[in-house]
């Protein structure tokens, strides 16, 4: 199944642990296509490393490397702006690219579109209902 996971939910699972956890796992482990481009993946070492200058450097810096490196990588082809929050339209446009069925997101600004063409915008809970029992 092929999925494009927001950055609040690639954090918390990086960082915290519930259902966002679990999809990142998911990923890690080969059970779900994880779409990005470049623009999500600068997004996710920023905010990244926000979250270590907050931890004072406790942090190892490459925390993201692995599971960076199970995403599948698209160019950016799409162009739509449909998002109220225009930075979100990347995830949109990056599931547009991939054929992506979800939008994995905890963002009020994404999830209130709920659907998109053919793309459903769900947050982790959510999904992990849905398909990770």
């Amino acid at each position: 199944m092929k999925i494009v996971i927001d950055t609040n939910v690639v954090i918390s699972g990086i960082f915290f642990n519930g259902f966002p956890r679990r999809i990142i796992e998911a990923v890690v482990d080969d059970k779900l296509e994880a779409f990005t481009s470049e623009d999500i993946i600068l997004e996710y070492q920023e905010i990244v490393s926000e979250m270590i200058d907050r931890k004072q450097g406790k942090l190892d810096h490459n925390i993201l490397d692995f599971f960076i490196s199970k995403l599948h990588f698209v160019d950016k082809k799409s162009n739509v702006k449909i998002s109220r929050d225009q930075d979100d339209n990347k995830f949109i446009n990056c599931a547009l690219d991939s054929k992506s069925l979800f939008v994995v997101s905890g963002d009020n600004d994404l999830l209130v579109i709920k659907k998109y063409e053919d793309i459903e915008i769900i947050t982790a809970a959510e999904f992990c209902k849905k398909f990770l029992q």
